[in-house]
């Protein structure tokens, strides 16, 4: 497989230094992506880079995933309007094992081109001041470092001395991994393309080898807004924090110009595969084909099939027809995904099991209903649903309907719910 070319029919392709394909074509090399520890999870923006890295090792090449350990606790200014806050070395370190066990989804740690996990904290933790200086420092001149968009943008606001050095601590992590493990290629969002030549000026002034740059375009969704981003803030591959319902649903909801862009650049289906799906699609869009697949394939890859299975299950529920058992099977997190915004009330464990009536659990304990009276005429027109079973007047509640040992729903008719949550 021709890493290059792969990328470039997928559309992975923003910038590239002159003689990086044929480099990569004379032998197996290693190359490298920086991801930020600033959190404990990798969010969805940072797949195109782990793509990237999944299509490097599947064309044969060693890839590194570099952790920044230390230049977390700098800031990178490429992108940011201002200054962000720094992390200190604990905190970054809990970030890393989470990262790592994301990253351990997609790239193979064993093998002949085994993935590998560094952390620039390892080198740079013995460097002091004098040494970077002077070692690193003298390599690069100012007006080198002035002219880079990442600090020319920031100029009239202000940037301090320690973000305006944090390219060349990023170069020096190329030359690092140029001279210790054979890496030729530096990989990475385009916005990091200054930083990333600033690597291969490095290793060229300071040891005299050649080193590449490839850079990947910045993802934008066709109506503009920000990819990745929801309403209710960033798409986490972590289940705790974005749960595999939410997950799958993005996905879902893609419009059919993003999921012609994004089935290229997040999945493995073949150039053959995808030009099968999109024509099919294409004769069907009320289908959503191509958003399926890309469900599918994603939330299995960073979830497991057993979430994938659970998100279907919770997009049924609130889209077509389900049982209590369907019900059953839904996690917390997505029984409160699937039915956020519907309004709660809370009542006592001890007064529904001790004979409570489903008159009084619709109506005077809940709120759900306006009074008694309304209650028993809903349940006598067959309207009242609890756990999407219709119910009547001699219904008894139980343990076994309670959905994860807390939850009660009600509805009436086919779109009024209401949550009762167990105490």
């Amino acid at each position: 497989m021709n890493f290059i070319q792969e990328l470039t029919w997928r559309g992975m392709i923003h910038d590239m230094m002159p003689g990086t394909e044929e480099a990569l074509l004379k032998s197996p090399s290693g190359g490298y992506i920086g991801f930020d520890p600033t959190s404990d999870s990798l969010h969805i923006g940072s797949l195109v880079q782990i793509m990237i890295l999944v299509h490097f090792q599947r064309a044969g090449h060693r890839p590194i995933a570099l952790i920044g350990g230390a230049t977390g606790m700098v800031g990178d200014p490429s992108g940011k309007s201002q200054e962000r806050n720094l992390l200190d070395e604990n905190t970054i370190t809990e970030n890393i094992k989470g990262v790592k066990k994301q990253l351990e989804r997609f790239l193979s740690f064993e093998g002949t081109n085994a993935a590998e996990l560094v952390n620039n904290y390892d080198w740079f933790q013995s460097m002091n001041f004098l040494s970077f200086i002077r070692d690193v420092g003298k390599h690069i001149p100012v007006n080198y470092m002035m002219a880079k968009d990442s600090v020319k943008s920031r100029l009239e606001t202000g940037m301090s001395f320690t973000e305006f050095t944090y390219q060349l601590v990023q170069g020096y992590d190329f030359y690092h991994l140029h001279k210790n493990k054979d890496c030729i290629v530096q990989l990475g969002g385009s916005d990091q393309w200054g930083n990333i030549v600033t690597g291969t000026e490095l290793i060229r002034r300071k040891s005299g080898g050649t080193a590449f740059a490839v850079t990947t375009p910045l993802i934008k969704k066709a109506d503009g807004t920000k990819f990745g981003k929801t309403e209710s803030g960033n798409i986490w591959l972590d289940k705790e924090k974005t749960s595999p319902y939410a997950f799958y649903q993005y996905w879902l909801n893609a419009s059919d110009t993003d999921a012609s862009n994004f089935i290229k650049i997040f999945t493995l289906f073949t150039q053959e595969q995808i030009g099968s799906f999109q024509q099919e699609h294409d004769e069907a869009p009320h289908l959503r084909l191509l958003q399926k697949k890309i469900a599918e394939d994603i939330t299995v890859r960073v979830h497991g099939k057993d979430a994938y299975d659970q998100a279907l299950n919770a997009s049924k529920i609130l889209f077509g027809k389900s049982t209590q058992e369907d019900l059953m099977r839904l996690s917390s997190a997505d029984f409160l995904e699937v039915f956020k915004g519907v309004p709660q009330a809370h009542i006592s464990r001890d007064e529904l099991l001790a004979g409570m009536s489903i008159v009084d659990v619709l109506a005077s304990k809940s709120g759900f209903l306006s009074s008694n009276g309304e209650a028993r005429r809903e349940l006598k027109a067959n309207a009242i649903s609890v756990n999407k079973e219709k119910v009547n007047e001699s219904f008894e509640v139980s343990q076994n309907n309670f959905i994860n040992d807390k939850y009660l729903l009600l509805g009436k008719g086919k779109k009024s719910n209401f949550i009762v949550v167990i105490d």
